[in-house]
């Protein structure tokens, strides 16, 4: 087969760039490229709020206090399938001047020491992120009003322990109710609890525990979070509700979660973050890998070492070092209600075992 230019020749012309017919990229003018920019000249920040899209970050913490700046940015292409959560370290380019109008954009996000997660309920694998890089959980419950609830505090510490964050308690409105029933279900494990009532919030010992930390503070919506949030970090302004008389029930203030800076009453003792939820009325452990539940109770995980290998630690176990003990009477009434609860949760995760 012979291929013959106009000339008739065997040999072609040469051809030029016209002769090339090339298809147009249908959604940019250049070629699409996977290579990213390196963004070297990226700044390090704090998320401390996310809203409808746009975050707001710290730049500048822990250098010149006269360098701080609180921007707003923007998520870039190649994050949108990346969750961005508050207190993530984000890394931060384009416009950082942090004035009026200004807009950055996050090109990345630093590898994060913990993750708490939380799910709608115990079937549901889709698992929600609360809040990155915090090392603390000050769980909030009122002594009444609305009334305490176990199950409820047991979730939040499986969370945390899952999460390898630490957790904390405060009994807020003892001056209601008091609160020693309660903390019988906790007794043996290791958490620092406080206690308040009307006209006696123990800020500055709170505050004390809060220096040096990240603390992302969980409770059921009524308990006084916002309250104790305000109380701590003044000019907050944390929207504060009240507790339904009819339900019980406290009704959603704080609709989004926050980062905010606590400050010793002396400055040079140092200073910490707050991070505010909104209140929660369940809180689901689909995410958590059911063997991980016995470390919360800590207690008990001591007796369980006596188990038989693949132990399920059920009410129903056979030769379980926990139902022995239980038996025999050696774990207490605070005991035997930490061990239901406990069998209560691992139940729900039958299927997973």
């Amino acid at each position: 087969m012979s291929w013959l230019d106009d000339d008739g020749d065997d040999e072609l012309d040469d051809f030029d760039e016209s002769q090339i017919r090339m298809r147009p990229n249908p959604k940019a003018n250049r070629p699409r490229t996977k290579r990213r920019p390196a963004h070297s000249d990226a700044e390090i920040g704090r998320v401390l709020g996310v809203d409808r899209g746009r975050y707001t970050v710290l730049l500048g913490e822990g250098g010149d206090p006269d360098e701080e700046r609180t921007i707003t940015a923007a998520r870039a292409r190649e994050l949108r399938r990346t969750p961005i959560v508050t207190g993530d370290a984000a890394r931060v380019v384009g416009d950082v001047s942090g004035e009026d109008g200004s807009l950055g954009r996050i090109v990345g996000i630093l590898e994060r020491s913990s993750l708490l997660r939380r799910s709608a309920d115990d079937t549901d694998q889709v698992e929600r992120v609360i809040v990155a890089n915090a090392d603390q959980m000050l769980i909030v419950v009122a002594a009444a009003d609305p009334e305490p609830r176990e199950r409820l505090v047991d979730r939040y510490l499986v969370a945390a322990l899952d999460a390898g964050i630490r957790p904390l308690l405060v009994v807020t409105k003892t001056d209601l109710a008091d609160p020693s029933a309660f903390l019988k279900h906790f007794e043996g494990l290791d958490l620092q609890v406080f206690t308040s009532a009307q006209g006696e919030m123990p800020v500055d010992e709170i505050g004390r525990a809060l220096i040096g930390h990240s603390t992302v503070f969980v409770g059921h919506s009524g308990v006084g979070k916002s309250t104790l949030v305000n109380a701590l970090v003044p000019g907050a302004g944390r929207a504060t509700g009240h507790v339904n008389e009819v339900t019980g029930r406290g009704r959603h203030t704080s609709s989004s979660t926050v980062s905010l800076r606590y400050v010793a009453p002396d400055p040079a003792l140092g200073s910490g973050w707050v991070i505010d939820t909104p209140g929660v009325r369940s809180f689901g452990l689909g995410h958590v890998d059911p063997q991980n539940i016995l470390a919360a109770f800590t207690e008990l995980a001591a007796i369980a070492e006596n188990c038989p290998r693949g132990c399920t630690h059920r009410a129903d176990a056979e030769d379980c070092a926990l139902n022995e003990a239980a038996a025999d009477g050696a774990l207490g009434e605070a005991g035997l209600a930490r061990l239901e609860s406990l069998q209560r949760l691992l139940a729900t995760f039958a299927d997973k075992l």
